[in-house]
């Protein structure tokens, strides 16, 4: 594989990726307003709904691409590489998806999961898969993302990063609230949904951030293709 071909295949990811994660909540909350009428409160929550195929499926999808983005290796002074960053999130990605959270009036298994570990046990997963899920893609757009990044885009991956970042902890407040019954903040953010907008937010967030990286790929692969034509004309005339 030449080096267009590898740089194109990095745009492709990351462009799919991108578009995943810009997607998954636009088909979540339409589709819920759709098949039952109505807004779930949490992202997570609508795996209990009709759209749990749409919920699974998608979060599977973006966890392969993760796990099969290679990136780059580490440069000087760092620990991780993006490889086992994006990895950790593929991974962290893959058990949001199949380890279910709790539901308020949801006592029975629905998954395997939840036979083999329990309904409480395999929530706690969930939430701190959800949570190192997150936070990874944080470190990716603050660290790795702004590495050798213009200028102007350096400040897109810095500003989808400290979004995540803050809508992380906006979920984790939302929930402790919603979850600790903290009246009357419980009913506001279930009557304005915050959970499900932090979520949302930061996954969105996520896909701008993946998308401006897929459109600097291609831009290094047009000038790739430009300057390999280029030598090749030179050699050419040799």
């Amino acid at each position: 594989m030449d080096r267009d071909e590898i740089v194109i295949s990095y745009y492709r990811v990351r462009q799919a990726l991108g578009w995943l994660g810009l997607s998954l909540p636009v088909l979540l909350i339409a589709g819920g307003v759709l098949s039952v009428g109505g807004v779930e409160p949490s992202i997570s929550d609508y795996y209990h709904t009709v759209l749990r195929d749409v919920f699974v499926g998608v979060m599977t999808s973006i966890a392969i691409f993760l796990i099969a983005y290679p990136g780059h290796r580490s440069g000087v002074g760092e620990f991780i590489s993006d490889d086992k960053m994006t990895t950790l999130a593929g991974l962290a990605a893959f058990g949001v998806a199949f380890l279910p959270n709790e539901k308020a009036g949801v006592f029975e298994t629905e998954s395997v999961s939840q036979l083999m570990m329990g309904v409480r046990a395999a929530a706690i997963g969930h939430y701190t898969c959800a949570l190192i899920f997150l936070s990874a893609l944080t470190w990716i757009c603050l660290r790795k993302f702004t590495r050798t990044a213009k200028p102007w885009r350096r400040r897109i991956y810095r500003a989808c990063g400290w979004t995540i970042a803050a809508m992380t902890v906006g979920v984790l407040v939302t929930s402790a609230v919603r979850v600790g019954g903290v009246a009357p903040f419980d009913r506001v953010v279930e009557d304005w949904m915050l959970i499900l907008w932090c979520e949302a937010i930061a996954v969105w967030a996520f896909s701008l951030a993946w998308l401006t990286k897929g459109r600097a790929d291609q831009s290094l692969a047009r000038m790739l293709h430009l300057t390999t034509r280029r030598d090749s004309g030179i050699a050419a005339g040799e």
